[in-house]
């Protein structure tokens, strides 16, 4: 028993866990609407997105890269959605198949731009940040398109076993990233790659293709993001998802995923996910001016990064205090994790 507490304490899920209930502890002793049953499945349908997105954006960051364009992505996915069905009279279904092909496509052009064209992900992403927003107000001349579809709530909204369905489809995605990620070549490659590319290349891998796959993958997952919020809104506008790039990229680096790739871990990035949705939530629930959110972002932002730098010196000291307080000496109690 005593071992299995050990190793769970020094599992790569422990420190994003704990700062998300540290989060919901502090949002809760700050206002007693926090708990409520009400406010708590507004928080988890709200993260749904988010959480999704998260995924694409870890993979992406676990080659070593970074994915700016998910947010932009998004509003040009739900204005898509709702030219294809509400104006061209597509089924709700087709339609939703042909916004995950883009949202695939839009990966693939940050990926072949990335990979291929030897240009830094940040600079190519940056660009299509703008790009692909600037596609969704032009095919949208700039103006929303309300009431796409009734049969496009439910997507959202509807229950399953009294259940919220954005639940299951968090549920299912995290599984299949997990599988994907630890049990398949190309997964195994992704880490690979982010930790020492030349070693990765020497050893056969396609350092391109994986690469590629990564941007396809993370542009998938934004189409996925995409037709839940235009569900949610039963709407498309290429003023949505503002912002929802900086949340999935601190999604991600809050549940432990390295900027220089390589280490991360899947459901750590839920934890992250679930406590950028806290702190937002508790944010509004006090009333907390806007501009005061996005500080509060970027400081969240800024400190993940900073523990990011600094893992290796925190790792070694958390180690050595646990060692002590085993009795043992600081050297005896040293091992590493292993990332889903």
């Amino acid at each position: 028993m005593r071992e299995s507490i050990t190793k769970f304490l020094r599992s790569a899920v422990v420190g994003p866990l704990a700062a998300m209930l540290l989060a919901a502890i502090a949002v809760s002793l700050s206002t007693d609407r926090f708990l409520q049953a009400q406010n708590l499945m507004n928080v988890s349908l709200q993260v749904s997105s988010v959480a999704i997105m998260a995924i694409g954006a870890t993979m992406v960051i676990l080659t070593g890269g970074i994915d700016l364009s998910p947010g932009s992505a998004v509003a040009l996915i739900t204005c898509m959605l709702a030219i294809l069905v509400k104006l061209n009279g597509l089924p709700v279904a087709l339609g939703i198949l042909i916004v995950l092909l883009l949202g695939a496509v839009l990966g693939f052009v940050n990926g072949v731009l990335s990979t291929y064209g030897r240009i830094p992900s940040f600079a190519v992403t940056l660009a299509t940040l703008s790009a692909y927003r600037g596609l969704a107000f032009l095919v949208t001349k700039g103006t929303p398109i309300f009431y796409v579809s009734p049969y496009l709530e439910p997507i959202f909204y509807g229950r399953f076993l009294g259940v919220p369905l954005p639940f299951y489809y968090v549920l299912v995605f995290y599984l299949i990233a997990v599988v994907f990620l630890r049990y398949t070549v190309s997964g195994r490659a992704i880490y690979a790659i982010g930790g020492n590319e030349s070693a990765a290349r020497l050893s056969g891998i396609q350092v391109h293709r994986v690469r590629l796959l990564a941007f396809i993958l993370a542009g998938l997952m934004a189409g996925v993001a995409g037709v839940l919020m235009a569900a949610r809104l039963n709407s498309g506008s290429p003023n949505y998802g503002a912002g929802m790039e900086l949340q999935a990229i601190a999604a991600a680096v809050i549940g432990g995923a390295s900027l220089t790739g390589g280490y991360g871990n899947i459901i750590s990035t839920l934890f992250g996910a679930l406590t950028v949705a806290v702190v937002q939530n508790g944010l509004n629930l006090n009333a907390v001016p806007t501009a005061w959110q996005n500080i509060t972002l970027g400081a969240i932002i800024a400190l993940a990064v900073l523990v990011d730098m600094w893992r290796v010196e925190i790792g070694r000291g958390i180690r050595r205090a646990f060692g002590l307080l085993q009795g043992l000496r600081p050297g005896e109690s040293q091992e590493t994790t292993t990332p889903l």
